[in-house]
């Protein structure tokens, strides 16, 4: 994803102000999956920046944003309090976004400054109504629909796995192909083609897709599978 997209004019100027966003994830599909959801969605908002690390986010011409969506589990010894904090200071406000939906990572973000605090597991159309309340925006007449599903609970079910399929899952989207899992499992290919289908069965099951490769990564990372 290109770290400057604001060279190109804002989505929506002739129908009103539109909020610049930028997103700070390293994990590049969910990055990608999170831009091209607003894009297609939600016309108020521009996603100018999209940032796999910190140094690409504030070193970005495109920086400082309207509203910056925080990844809570960078692999940086950045802490949470410092980038939300430059951020503010920069004078965008911060939604952070996490797998780890904890008291204690709450109470983080939210004394660093955090506006939000919202669980990956979230649906897209709640995180964007809650950015809009953060922006004190109106959702558009067409979303309507974000109201009713904005009281929804933080953390959907997580699919129980059992310890095959929970090592088949992590390796597959850790990049390793199912004859690799099966290799690296000791397992037959069936065997390993078998835990993989029933942990797309059960993420179905829970109302959380993951026929496609791309989904099944991002529910590794909502619920914290990713190394």
């Amino acid at each position: 994803m290109n770290p400057t997209l604001s060279a190109a004019p804002a989505r929506g100027e002739a129908g009103g102000a539109v909020v610049r966003l930028a997103i700070l994830d390293d994990h590049e599909v969910l990055l990608d999956t999170l831009s091209t959801w607003i894009e297609r969605h939600a016309p108020d908002f521009d996603v100018v920046l999209g940032a796999a690390n910190w140094l690409e986010l504030v070193q970005s011409p495109a920086f400082p944003t309207d509203l910056v969506f925080i990844d809570f589990q960078l692999k940086e010894p950045i802490s949470i309090e410092a980038r939300v904090r430059t951020c503010r200071a920069a004078g965008a406000k911060v939604i952070v976004l996490s797998s780890l939906d904890t008291r204690e990572a709450r109470d983080r973000a939210f004394a660093a400054g955090a506006s939000e605090f919202l669980s990956k597991s979230l649906p897209m159309a709640n995180v964007m109504a809650a950015a809009r309340r953060v922006m004190g925006m109106e959702p558009p007449e067409d979303q309507e629909v974000e109201r009713a599903t904005a009281s929804a609970p933080l953390q959907h079910l997580k699919p129980k796995l059992s310890p095959g399929e929970e090592e088949a899952f992590k390796l597959y989207v850790s990049g390793h192909s199912t004859a690799a899992v099966a290799e690296r499992m000791n397992v037959q290919y069936e065997t390993a083609k078998t835990y993989l289908r029933r942990v797309r069965e059960k993420y179905a099951k829970a109302g959380r897709p993951a026929s496609k490769k791309a989904e099944l990564i991002r529910r590794a990372a909502e619920d914290g599978y990713l190394e």
